[in-house]
């Protein structure tokens, strides 16, 4: 196994980084830094900036417009682009729905939808989750009944992101009760402009409402809106996930947000010892730093093995679960240190500082945002599969239990 970078690889890294920092807007920088929301126009801004350079389908292959980046470009990119306060990426559209498309898909659906998802003009949502299925996905209830060349979708999601925001949704829906539980369930594209959609905001513990409830009542949806063969959604399902857990550990960004929260510590007094020492002074606060850095490069190891086995040609597959569940875990064990560290300055919200508005007074050591921060990032062990399920799966699957 090599994990070393060759010299072509370790310039394309210098490049990307030259890139990012100088085109990444000034204010949308300090909105990331700073932890106050983005709003749907400052994500298009960022991705139109990324997409005149190429750098927006980053894993789709050439031949559907990528930029064709072997399995080692596309770790230093992302490696980069975590490092620098850039926003993340919106992933529906250009890194789950798109690969769904472009492997399964007919060619008037390619046609149709994968020049607007590269040129960032449609904004995707996902709809898998359900009031009664989250992670046990397979016993979804939103129906899709077939009357000639239509659906009818009738039900609910819920948990869906932006689904304010969103021209279209892809949503796993079923078409069958006859078979197995999984075998029962399609894959539907719905543009959300259709008539009997409601979406339904949902306020978060932060006290943003960035996911919704998505009810469906009698909504047709074209036959030819269906990706692949009907009753085979699950399958498409699953391998849409594989995608998103591989980049979901965040190593990079994590890093970056633990080397601002040590900068903060070596700064800020704790006010309880009348020692005027500051939070670095502490051993377990240090203890504390320590064991994360450790998390951290372990994490980074193991992806750096998965890279190994991709440039060798193999796939993750499963195995992939490994890096959500701890890249998760890291990112709210640091959430959850940035809170003792600032201690009773996160009690309170400002509303008008998470939403951008101007002439708020704030900390200038970010407080403002550490509490919403920690509250938001409760879900991360939820979404994609909650890690209970996934330490399932690698148990049945990877370690043969």
């Amino acid at each position: 196994m090599d994990m070393r970078f060759s010299p072509e690889e370790e310039q394309f890294r210098l490049d990307v980084r030259d890139f990012l920092t100088r085109h990444l807007p000034q204010d949308i920088r300090l909105k990331v830094e700073h932890g106050q929301r983005l709003h749907k126009q400052d994500y298009v801004r960022w991705q139109d900036i990324l997409r005149t350079k190429g750098w927006y389908a980053v894993n789709w292959p050439e031949a559907f417009g990528g930029p064709g980046w072997s399995p080692a470009q596309k770790y230093l990119f992302a490696q980069e682009y975590g490092a620098l306060p850039c926003p993340p990426l919106v992933q529906f559209g250009v890194n789950m729905v798109g690969p769904v498309i472009y492997t399964y898909g007919n060619d008037e659906q390619k046609q149709r939808f994968l020049p607007r998802i590269l040129a960032n003009q449609d904004w995707w949502c996902q709809g898998y989750s359900e009031p009664g299925a989250g992670s046990d996905l397979a016993s979804l209830k939103t129906s899709a009944v077939r009357d000639g060349d239509y659906y009818v979708v009738n039900g609910s999601k819920i948990w869906t992101t932006w689904a304010q925001w969103a021209d279209w949704m892809f949503a796993l829906v079923r078409t069958s009760h006859e078979a197995r539980p999984q075998q029962g369930i399609s894959f539907l594209l719905l543009d959300m402009k259709s008539p009997g959609i409601t979406v339904r905001p949902i306020r978060l513990l932060d006290g943003d409402a960035e996911v919704n409830e998505v009810f469906f009542d009698n909504v047709r949806v074209p036959v030819s809106q269906r990706v692949g063969d009907e009753g085979v959604g699950w399958s498409y399902g699953k391998f849409l996930l594989e995608h998103e857990r591989f980049v979901i550990s965040g190593v990079a960004r994590s890093r970056r947000l633990l080397g601002q929260l040590e900068t903060l510590a070596r700064e800020r007094t704790d006010g309880t010892d009348g020692t005027g020492n500051s939070l670095w002074a502490s051993q377990a606060i240090r203890l504390r730093f320590a064991d994360l850095q450790t998390q951290l490069r372990v994490l980074e190891l193991t992806e750096l093995r998965f890279l190994s086995a991709m440039n060798a040609g193999q796939s993750p597959g499963v195995a992939a679960s490994i890096l959500k569940i701890r890249g998760t875990e890291i990112e709210q064990a640091i959430s959850e240190l940035a809170l003792e560290c600032m201690a009773l300055d996160v009690a309170a919200f400002d509303e008008a500082f998470l939403d951008g508005q101007h002439g708020t007074s704030v900390t200038a050591d970010g407080a403002a945002a550490a509490g919403p921060a920690y509250f938001n990032l409760r879900k991360v062990s939820i979404w994609g599969g909650s890690n209970e399920i996934q330490r399932n799966v690698l148990a049945k699957q990877v370690l043969g239990l």
